[in-house]
């Protein structure tokens, strides 16, 4: 959007950081690449967001902070230093608008969420669940955080809700791995069926108040509107209708969220990477609301 590079956290209001790591996925990478292309498709942005009727930076300051430096191929390092980098900034009073990289660093992000705000809520746009216990014997990659994240009592999970789960599972009983975690689920199909708006109800019920981390997985989209993602799921959203949900969480208390696992390399006409811009935008647009 233009935003100045400020790494000074005085008068600010939200930093936009990259997070470009993605060995923590299981199948495609390159989302290190996703910052870089979610910057440059939101170019095309406009201050003024008719549908929230907010012109954002009227009520925020916003700066782009450049990058995090992580560590390609070492996750747990990479989990220190996207941390350690994260917290002056929450303790601050600056909210973190993260772009990723794959969802494995949703881990650490919101271990420094927590670590300022104690367990927060969560609401996760996703065709995945990122509950399983483990990928070919490893505890931390993208398909794991959030079990890792409830372990470590960094969820209030009773206010904890994933949104738009599909495809193919491991077991049947994989969906029940995020609801013996505490977290409500609702499943794509079950979406389909009772419409958008009970959804959406259902979300910000869930969230109640209190600190929340709004956590968006591109792939929670269909590939049609998404093909530049590591782990497509047919069946998914159009991109109108995860703006109709993302705007439906005015009121609820952001302190921190990402965009994850654009990859720009199986995209070749940029489209992801707008889609998770906008969405950047609508969150924008949500934190200025609530100033």
């Amino acid at each position: 959007m233009r935003l100045p590079y400020v790494t000074d956290l005085k008068d600010v209001d939200v930093m936009v950081v990259g997070a470009p790591f993605d060995t923590g996925a299981t199948f495609r990478v390159g989302a290190r690449f996703g910052p870089s292309a979610v910057r440059e498709a939101s170019a095309l942005l406009r201050p003024y967001n008719p549908a929230q009727e907010i012109a954002i930076f009227e009520r925020l300051s916003v700066v782009d902070g450049g990058d995090i430096v992580v560590a390609p191929g070492f996750i747990e390092d990479s989990y220190a230093r996207i941390e350690a980098h994260l917290r002056p900034i929450l303790e601050a009073g600056v909210i973190p608008l993260v772009i990723g990289g794959d969802h494995s660093v949703v881990l650490a992000e919101l271990r420094a969420a927590a670590a300022k705000h104690g367990p927060v809520g969560l609401v996760q746009f996703d065709s995945h669940s990122d509950c399983w216990d483990q990928y070919f014997g490893h505890r931390y990659t993208h398909g794991t955080p959030i079990r890792r994240a409830a372990e470590e009592g960094l969820l209030d999970t009773k206010r904890s809700i994933q949104v738009g789960l599909r495809g193919g599972l491991y077991a049947p009983g994989d969906y029940a791995l995020s609801t013996e975690l505490g977290l409500d689920i609702v499943t794509t199909m079950e979406m389909r069926e009772r419409g958008l708006p009970a959804v959406a109800a259902q979300i910000r019920e869930r969230l109640g108040t209190g600190p929340c981390f709004v956590s968006f997985d591109v792939d929670f989209l269909d590939p049609a509107y998404a093909p530049g993602t590591g782990t497509p799921e047919v069946g998914g959203f159009t991109t109108y209708e995860a703006l109709y949900l993302l705007r439906a969480l005015k009121g609820v208390e952001i302190v921190a969220a990402d965009i994850v696992e654009v990859l720009p390399a199986y995209d070749h006409g940029e489209i992801t990477a707008l889609a998770g811009a906008t969405v950047g935008y609508e969150l924008l647009s949500l934190m200025a609301q609530a100033q």
